[in-house]
């Protein structure tokens, strides 16, 4: 029997909504067969800042029981999902720090032939979630990885209405349960993907 798909589900939240999809899409990995680990990236701003935002400081107090990222995480991973909010239509300093930490691991080509998906949330219907996806991919090209978004592929994407990745409007509250599966299908059809491309190479070197 062959060993279960890993998922690493990394991301970064200031306010939790992030989060939330975060925990979506872990589930929806680990009803797909997937071993799991969910982990955030370290947060980089200051106390002020934290502490200027009632939302933020809540849940930074609350989700203190999450691992830190390491790139450890993606060396581990077979499918690797990164969840963050937009900022100005591009990731977030805190995801880009640890973006910027993966050189030794691409240099050693450990980076790449993994499987690759992203989502996010933004404050406004029309605040950067494409662009942001799309910047993010655009790593995940510079490894040679292989992006699996989820596409129109289910009937749950017609209701989230988001190709790239599962998004979220903030201005609306916390996740809704249409974004929540939306992330839950996104993660599953990654894990999918990536036991058939796995299983694929193991018969090419039986072959």
């Amino acid at each position: 029997m062959s060993d279960p798909i890993k998922t690493a589900v990394i991301y970064y939240s200031a306010t939790g909504n992030v989060h939330r999809l975060a925990e979506a899409a872990a589930e929806g990995a680990e009803k797909a067969g997937s071993q799991i680990r969910l982990v955030k990236v370290r947060e980089l701003a200051g106390e002020a800042a934290i502490n200027s935002n009632d939302a933020w400081r809540t849940h930074i107090d609350t989700s203190g029981h999450v691992d830190t990222a390491s790139v450890d995480d993606l060396d581990w991973a077979d499918v690797v999902i990164f969840g963050a909010p937009t900022r100005y239509g591009n990731v977030p300093s805190q995801l880009q720090q640890f973006l910027d930490l993966t050189g030794p691991l691409w240099a050693a080509g450990k980076l790449a032939d993994k499987i690759y998906s992203a989502f996010t949330s933004s404050q406004t219907p029309h605040g950067g979630q494409e662009s942001t996806l799309l910047s993010l991919y655009t790593t995940m090209y510079h490894w040679g990885g292989i992006v699996v978004p989820p596409g129109f592929t289910d009937p749950i994407q017609f209701r989230s209405g988001n190709p790239y990745g599962a998004s979220h409007v903030s201005a609306d509250g916390f996740p809704g349960e249409v974004e929540l599966e939306a992330a839950r299908y996104q993660a599953r059809r990654a894990v999918e993907v990536a036991a058939g491309v796995i299983g694929t190479r193991v018969e090419e070197r039986a072959s």
